[in-house]
């Protein structure tokens, strides 16, 4: 029975993720920042899963919230702060935070759990589109989705012969945030003529993390909008 790490599992894509791999029979931990949330959402995926409370925007902390967990095939991060912030109206506490998350506490989790790695153990870290499509008050999210391509590069060299890969998702049509917006203005520009949806984000995860000959990548599922 493989061991699979969801952070960030409590909600939106991370969630349903987590529900995947306990739906096939993994032993599952979700996290969230809120311990109490985790151990809530870890009963409603129900077989072998469990909660923890773990937060990236604390990296000192990390250690010890996950010091229980003993072993490790699947780590998948989609934890984030996507606090909207531009130079206008800078929020700087929002933006250290942003960053602190996804790059200082994407880094932690990863040195903290390395040595818990069983044979063929993977990593999958989640960015998007605004790596390269910055939008409206994306300026945090932009800059540390960007940082993740350097990230996992040096990564793939420190937990060889592990590998480590990211995703990077467009708009999800499906997820709580966005099925409820009926005239979405990126359709039109969508090659695929429509919006991605969580299915196919869980599959790319899956994908990345099985394929052994995939390591320090960037994977887009965006339906091609990055090419309008």
């Amino acid at each position: 029975m493989s061991t699979s790490i969801i952070v960030g599992g409590s909600n939106g894509l991370g969630r349903v993720i987590a529900q995947h791999f306990a739906d096939r029979g993994d032993t599952v931990v979700v996290t969230s920042r809120d311990k109490a949330r985790a151990e809530a959402v870890a009963a409603e995926i129900g077989g072998a899963t469990r909660g923890l409370g773990v937060d990236l925007s604390q990296p000192d902390t990390i250690a010890s919230a996950f010091g229980d967990v003993t072993e490790v095939d699947h780590l998948v991060i989609t934890a984030t702060s996507q606090v909207p912030n531009s130079l206008g109206e800078f929020d700087l506490d929002a933006a250290v935070t942003a960053l602190t998350i996804k790059l200082v506490g994407y880094a932690e989790t990863v040195r903290v759990l390395r040595d818990r790695f069983r044979p063929g153990a993977s990593v999958v870290l989640f960015g998007g589109v605004a790596k390269d499509r910055p939008y409206p008050g994306s300026t945090m999210v932009t800059t540390h989705n960007a940082g993740l391509a350097g990230l996992v590069k040096t990564l793939a060299v420190e937990i060889a012969p592990h590998r480590v890969n990211v995703v990077h998702p467009g708009i999800v049509g499906d997820s709580p945030k966005w099925r409820d917006v009926s005239d979405h203005p990126h359709l039109a520009r969508t090659p695929i003529g429509r919006l991605v949806t969580m299915a196919e984000v869980v599959d790319a995860t899956d994908f990345l993390l099985r394929n052994s000959g995939v390591n320090a990548q960037e994977l887009f599922i965006e339906g091609g909008i990055l090419a309008r």
